[in-house]
């Protein structure tokens, strides 16, 4: 590759960053008061950095297509590679829902209404209304490409900018406020302890702000001086994200008063700003309106991707021919993959009209979201391991550790560690509702690729083949 197409440390940088920035989990992160900092150092140094360099060094020796799917599947076989895939693909069932609970808030701040945008039968109707529209329309258009940019900078960077000014203006004025989640500092309420153990079931929610880190992987090949900078740039990006999300949520966590945060609302601290500031609330109707669209469109972006792996899978004769999964229409989206994740989806919505504590519901999401995929996390940390065993030939442009496999083997260990850490004291420290529940989506998610696996027949392979080659490769037309 030309020294002109190469990407420098600094671009490397904020394509890392963008992967991950969020404003979704600041709530979340102010829940925990003065925890958020212990909870994020550990978030960084236990678990983001050790995907991010497991990731760097498997892309590297596999830059095939298919990421995490791949170099599970060279690792451990056909079989957990195909675990890898269907777990890439479920994650988005609760976690879509999760993401598009915060579009009920944000009509009802849109409007004033702050009482309808916390109602969780409100809730729930934007959800299932806003998604099957978001759906129908991928299946017209190719939505993937329609406003994908517009809709970060709407969602994630000018909001993240705008609580950041206010909340530092906020701070100047009124100084730390004693009835805060934070209140006045002490080393004490920073450490998680038995006093403060239900920050715990924050845990789970914190890490989620550095899920999909590992796809900033896929920009090796184009890094300059990938070996050296690689490391040196996912480090800057871990803490810019810590530095973005800490301060925004320490801010949060100051003015919105002890037991009242809403962590699917974040139009909350705005509203709270504005009083302090003594600005009109219109303000909160604008930056509720302008994150609405950015998730919208957000939204829409992310429907189609998951379901492409699907696709491959179903091609790969994983999948029972019958359910039309390999077939797509002329935008590369299949309709049955699509319709299906919509009405799986539909389901995890009616949480919201069974359970009536909002936040009870948008935890729930957010735990198992982040724990279904932690199982990838612990698969690929497993097939590094094996690769280092059954393929040490094998080139490595980028290595964790010189020599040896000391380092690789610790990496992978503090990551698997880490990750049965969170998940445990994510459970012990919730509600039984939300512990049942998070176990309850996490055990089937994970044995439903184990029980289809296991009755697998050969012939779904050839039966796709042969639909494929009668109907052509983009048959929905």
């Amino acid at each position: 590759m030309s020294s002109q197409n190469k990407i420098m440390l600094s671009t490397f940088i904020g394509l890392t960053m963008a992967l991950c920035a969020t404003v979704r989990s600041i709530p979340t992160l102010a829940a925990a008061g003065w925890t958020l900092i212990i909870y994020t150092i550990f978030a960084v140094l236990f678990f983001a950095a050790p995907i991010a360099f497991i990731s760097g060094e498997l892309s590297t020796m596999l830059p095939q297509e298919g990421g995490p799917q791949l170099w599970v599947k060279t690792a451990l076989g056909n079989k957990w590679g195909f675990v890898v895939a269907w777990l890439l693909w479920v994650q988005m069932f609760p976690g879509m829902v999760m993401v598009a609970s915060t579009l009920g808030p944000l009509l009802g701040n849109t409007f004033g209404n702050v009482p309808l945008g916390n109602n969780h039968w409100f809730i729930l109707g934007c959800i299932l209304i806003i998604y099957w529209i978001i759906t129908f329309l991928n299946l017209k258009f190719d939505m993937a490409k329609v406003g994908g940019n517009i809709g970060v900078w709407l969602g994630v960077y000018i909001p993240v900018l705008v609580i950041f000014i206010m909340g530092v203006f906020a701070l100047s004025k009124v100084g730390i406020v004693s009835h805060g989640y934070l209140g006045t500092f002490s080393f004490s309420k920073m450490i998680p302890n038995l006093q403060n153990m239900e920050t715990f079931k924050y845990l789970a929610g914190i890490m989620f702000i550095f899920v999909g880190i590992e796809m900033s992987s896929v920009f090796m090949p184009r890094l300059k001086d990938a070996t050296k900078n690689y490391t040196k740039g996912v480090f800057i990006s871990l803490i810019g994200l810590v530095l973005l999300n800490v301060v925004n949520a320490a801010l949060v966590a100051n003015v919105v008063p002890n037991g009242k945060m809403e962590l699917s609302n974040i139009t909350q601290p705005i509203l709270i700003y504005c009083h302090i500031l003594g600005l009109p609330t219109i303000i909160a109707n604008i930056f509720s309106f302008m994150v609405f669209i950015g998730v919208l469109l957000q939204l829409s972006a992310w429907v189609t991707g998951p379901s492409k792996t699907i696709i491959q899978v179903a091609r790969d004769g994983f999948l029972p021919p019958k359910l039309k999964f390999h077939r797509q229409n002329e935008y590369g989206v299949s309709r049955n993959v699509v319709l299906t994740q919509s009405i799986i989806i539909s389901l995890f919505a009616l949480l919201y009209g069974v359970m009536e504590n909002v936040n009870t519901v948008f935890l729930t999401l957010t735990n198992a979201t982040t724990i279904i995929y932690s199982i990838v996390y612990i698969l690929i940390a497993i097939a590094l391991i094996k690769l280092r065993k059954d393929q040490p030939e094998t080139p490595r442009p980028y290595r964790i550790g010189k020599k040896g496999n000391v380092k690789a083997y610790t990496v992978s260990i503090v990551l698997i560690l880490s990750i049965l850490i969170v998940v445990l004291t994510t459970l012990l420290s919730s509600t039984w509702i939300i512990g049942v529940l998070v176990s309850l989506i996490t055990i089937i998610m994970f044995i439903t690729p184990l029980i289809i696996n296991n009755i697998k027949k050969d012939t779904w392979l050839t039966d796709t083949q042969k639909d494929l080659e009668l109907h052509g490769d983009n048959n929905e037309q």
